[in-house]
């Protein structure tokens, strides 16, 4: 029996989150999506707040996973003790609100999905993630598991795909809002890509107007950065499960532009 698993990149403001609400449904028609895994930190910006997170669940999302923004909209806080569908980096430090791994429910059974920070390049020192995923490996007792890494380096993200490899189903990067073209299924069966990519204004810079950012690259005085205008665009990866080996058959990019149906 396979088992799909479509996975959404970095929603970024009020355009990715109405991307999401007209299109998520639309894609889990089109893919036969069984688990729908979302990336929500950039839905404010920079940090997500309870009706963002509400607004992508009612999209479809069964997951929403967080990254080093987890925590700049303050009144998420209660609402990651409350709601057990979004998760946070598993290696924030440990007296953070929320948890960093779960097991859901799904048409195949309990499905794992673990949350993931780097720490290269990043302003903080989370704990060392290759070390904890083994630790919590150790509590999950279920074939089918998905790790997101939220990293700036590509090696480190590879690294943690390539370490995975056959003892997970898929691990996939978010961060860099840039998908990139490794997709694959790795030599021992697990799904991978560095970075599916974001979800939000096509024509921008990581989802912000291009102006600011090459004002800041300029080293010009620059305000608070704004979303985008314009088109907008959905990004994310597929993976086909087999249930009964927990192992990735096949991993494909998807992309979802303005002019794509979208209910």
């Amino acid at each position: 029996m396979d088992f799909k698993v479509l996975t959404v990149g970095d929603v970024v403001g009020e355009p990715g989150l109405d991307r999401v609400s007209r299109s998520l449904r639309y894609l889990k028609r089109k893919y036969g999506a069984d688990f729908i895994i979302v990336n929500g930190e950039n839905a404010s910006g920079a940090g997500i707040t309870p009706r963002q997170a509400e607004e992508i669940l009612d999209a479809g999302a069964d997951v929403i996973t967080l990254g080093n923004h987890s925590f700049n909209r303050r009144e998420i806080v209660p609402y990651l003790e409350d709601c057990a569908q979004i998760l946070r980096p598993a290696n924030l430090a440990p007296q953070t609100s929320g948890r960093g791994y779960g097991i859901f429910d799904s048409t195949a059974g309990p499905v794992a999905v673990i949350d993931l920070i780097g720490r290269c390049g990043m302003d903080f020192g989370p704990d060392n993630p290759f070390h904890l995923i083994e630790k919590i490996l150790k509590e999950v007792d279920t074939k089918l598991v998905f790790v997101e890494i939220h990293a700036e380096a590509t090696s480190e993200k590879l690294a943690m795909g390539h370490m995975l490899d056959g003892r997970v189903s898929a691990v996939w990067g978010t961060h860099t809002h840039v998908p990139t073209a490794d997709i694959q299924v790795l030599p021992r069966g697990t799904g991978y890509i560095t970075d599916i990519g974001m979800t939000g204004p096509k024509n921008s810079i990581l989802g912000i107007r291009p102006q600011q950012s090459i004002a800041k690259f300029r080293g010009d005085l620059t305000g608070r950065y704004q979303w985008a205008d314009g088109p907008t665009k959905l990004e994310g990866a597929l993976f086909t499960i087999d249930t009964a080996t927990g192992l990735c058959k096949s991993a494909e990019r998807i992309e979802l532009y303005e002019d794509s149906p979208r209910r």
